[in-house]
């Protein structure tokens, strides 16, 4: 287990809930371009890998965070702007044409830091609540170890392409996306499948985030099992996941 722990890149993404008067919160989607080497075509969370430079910015706003945590909820802040155009755990979130001129900065090449200096802007870590860790580990040149938050979206702002990383995103409730994979009108990888029934069994966000509260962050790393013959992908039975095994042959993680 050390070994594989020490192979994974760190890695994070953010569950972006947007409650919704009458029935469950929409959650934020987007699909992967399909030349991407990672889940291509697939539908996930926005998120990303940690860099060196979200380990600097986390150490100015960490107040009293785990650095690796801390980090990690900098890369979701990072990834969920560049590929939505979203700015969440801004302590106050910046208008929109600055959120869309620092998009743009990102993507030629800029850091976080220096855009949150330059605009005198300050991070609430705190406004990204864990939710789980995943380390699948079946795939030994791509191992993510992978910590998911919540986030509530901002009011007024809305999401966009990247036309990069993503070529589609949607607002969605999460039994409504789970339904488009069964239709066929998507896909989505184990670990994004799990976490979409678990996001299921809640209908606000205050009704997550007690979940989450009252539910430590366990690693979740998946095992193959038999049953009569038939080889499963499992998970622990103990984390909130209402589905904690499905036939390895239609289980892609």
């Amino acid at each position: 287990m050390k070994d594989i722990e020490n192979q994974a890149r760190p890695a994070a993404t953010v569950v972006i809930v947007r409650d919704r008067p009458q029935g469950p919160p929409d959650i934020l989607m987007m699909e992967r371009s399909r030349s991407m080497a990672f889940a291509g075509g697939a539908l996930v969370f926005p998120g990303g890998a940690v860099d060196e430079g979200d380990r600097a910015l986390a150490a100015a706003f960490a107040r009293g965070l785990e650095p690796d945590d801390a980090a990690a909820r900098v890369a979701a802040i990072r990834e969920t702007l560049e590929e939505s155009g979203m700015g969440i755990g801004f302590v106050t979130p910046p208008e929109p044409d600055l959120l869309a001129a620092m998009r743009r900065a990102l993507a030629e090449g800029a850091g976080l830091g220096a855009l949150v200096e330059t605009h005198r802007l300050e991070l609430a870590l705190d406004a990204l609540l864990p939710f789980t860790r995943w380390l699948p580990n079946f795939k030994p040149a791509r191992i993510f170890d992978t910590r998911f938050y919540l986030a509530k979206a901002p009011d007024g702002q809305e999401a966009s392409v990247d036309a990069t990383e993503n070529t589609r995103l949607f607002w969605s409730g999460a039994r409504a996306t789970l339904a488009r994979c069964e239709a066929g009108e998507g896909f989505a990888i184990f670990p994004t499948r799990r976490n979409l029934e678990r996001l299921a069994q809640f209908d606000t966000f205050d009704a997550l985030a007690a979940h989450a509260a009252a539910t430590p962050p366990e690693k979740v790393v998946p095992w193959i099992e038999d049953r009569d013959g038939v080889p499963y992908l499992c998970i622990p039975t103990h984390l909130g996941y209402p589905i904690t095994c499905e036939p390895l042959k239609t289980a892609a993680n």
